[in-house]
């Protein structure tokens, strides 16, 4: 099976078991998604949604948050690795929004990134679930299977994105990235397949196992 017969394949597959996969992260506005995409670098999901209840309810807005003391930010968020760091860069990005964008998250890849602890990926998740912009954010799930797939040689998670995005169309793009997770969540994690176990993987290169029994929604 070629490259992009592959691609279609997962594509097809993706969308009957994840028609509508949800935003892992719970927030409720593009600032606290952008928070909350922030906060889990280096961290889980879950581990994130247990402690922003308490975080947003202290600085719901750009303002409110900009107004915290950085060691009431911190005592939110102190569970989660590189707390300190992202305490900094919670309040201070809180800052810029007020002084640079009017209180409003930005709506560009450029100006998201020049905001502390927001790098390519976190940037890209703010412009595809909160925005509705074309972006395929890679995290570590998407980054090996896109290589345990034969859809990317894994070099970079830079080539990995670049690879993706020409592999699949880019009206998919902000659907698919979740689906890919959740499916390298809870069927072909990193140790638990091995590129012969999850049905997908059986599926795209059949002669390393024996027939599929698939997955359902």
């Amino acid at each position: 099976m070629k490259k992009k017969e592959r691609a279609t394949l997962i594509l097809e597959r993706l969308q009957a078991l994840y028609p509508q996969p949800p935003i892992p992260l719970d927030h409720s506005d593009p600032f606290t998604l952008l928070i909350a995409v922030l906060l889990s670098a280096q961290c889980t999901d879950k581990k994130v949604n247990e402690v922003t209840p308490a975080l947003f309810a202290s600085g719901p807005t750009p303002a409110a948050m900009a107004a915290l003391e950085e060691t009431e930010i911190l005592g939110h968020i102190r569970q989660l690795g590189l707390a300190r760091t992202k305490a900094r860069n919670v309040k201070r990005l809180a800052e810029l929004l007020l002084e640079r964008h009017g209180g409003e998250v930005p709506r560009g890849f450029a100006e998201l990134e020049a905001l502390p602890g927001v790098g390519h990926k976190t940037a890209s998740v703010v412009m595809a679930q909160a925005f509705g912009v074309p972006a395929f954010p890679v995290d570590t799930h998407i980054h090996r299977l896109a290589q345990r797939w034969g859809l990317s040689d894994g070099a970079s998670v830079t080539r990995t994105e670049t690879d993706l995005k020409r592999l699949f169309p880019r009206e998919a793009w902000n659907k698919l990235h979740l689906q890919i997770i959740f499916y390298g969540r809870e069927h072909c994690t990193a140790r638990g397949c091995d590129g012969t176990v999850c049905p997908l993987c059986r599926e795209l290169f059949p002669r390393r196992r024996s027939p599929v029994v698939w997955l359902k929604a």
